[in-house]
């Protein structure tokens, strides 16, 4: 069932959105050589209780930390813990924030240091496609619009889009109806209305786009062993155009 956001609705979204963007924007300034993953998500969980707000990911489905870290080869849902970020590691930080009964969620992908070529192009085609895909937000147009905004991005610089995992809607709850791919055809899906929030995340993989699940249950990984990058903003549909709420 999709839920569509009135006005009122939107404006208590756009606050839990800028507190998870502000507690991104605060953690760049702590990644760095020698940093914990765990440690960053002790910070973002203070961060988050500071604001008013609640950390959205701890206990969904068992889930322990208030934020997802992963580190080069993984794609999605790394879990924080005594790992140390190194020189020329890229690490995806994926932030929710529940703030008066609205989730905001937020993601983007670091360097860690001075990275290679290679990882910095693949960040910056992923942040491009994300931004391609929210142009494409409009009321009127159709969710199969964002999602072949971003492949046609994503493949025409050489990279593929991830298919088992998908964005979402947003709002009282993380995860809504309907499903974002990031991929398939214009002109297809669901027809975008006013009221719709989403998150828009596009997982772009360096090799193929085929992942697996570690043993943890959460870690998802390129099946390849090359690098993975992710980006995501939460997004609504308004009669204007596009609004993304997770701005700082």
């Amino acid at each position: 069932m999709i839920i569509l956001k009135s006005p009122r609705e939107i404006r208590q979204m756009r606050e839990a959105g800028r507190i998870a963007a502000q507690c991104l924007v605060e953690l760049e300034q702590r990644i760095r050589p020698g940093v914990t993953t765990g440690e960053l998500a002790a910070w973002a969980e203070e961060f988050i209780r500071s604001r008013g707000a609640l950390p959205t990911f701890i206990g969904y489905h068992g889930y322990p930390a208030a934020i997802c870290t992963s580190v080069n080869d993984e794609v999605v849902h790394g879990i924080p813990g005594p790992r140390r970020l190194e020189e020329g590691d890229i690490v995806s930080v994926d932030v929710g924030a529940t703030y008066r009964g609205y989730v905001g969620d937020h993601a983007r992908t670091f360097p860690v240091g001075k990275v290679s070529a290679e990882a910095a192009r693949l960040i910056e085609v992923t942040r491009e496609a994300l931004e391609r895909g929210i142009a494409h937000a409009v009321e009127g147009g159709f969710l199969g619009d964002v999602a072949h905004a971003v492949q046609e991005h994503v493949e025409a610089n050489g990279f593929s889009v991830v298919r088992e995992y998908v964005g979402h809607g947003v709002g009282r709850e993380m995860h809504e109806d309907p499903q974002v791919p990031n991929y398939g055809p214009a002109g297809r899906g669901l027809r975008l209305r006013a009221g719709l929030v989403i998150a828009i995340e596009p997982m772009v993989n360096a090799g193929t786009y085929r992942v697996y699940t570690m043993p943890d249950g959460w870690t998802v990984r390129t099946a390849d062993g090359k690098l993975s990058a992710h980006f995501e903003h939460t997004v609504a549909v308004t009669p204007d155009g596009p609004e993304v709420l997770t701005l700082p």
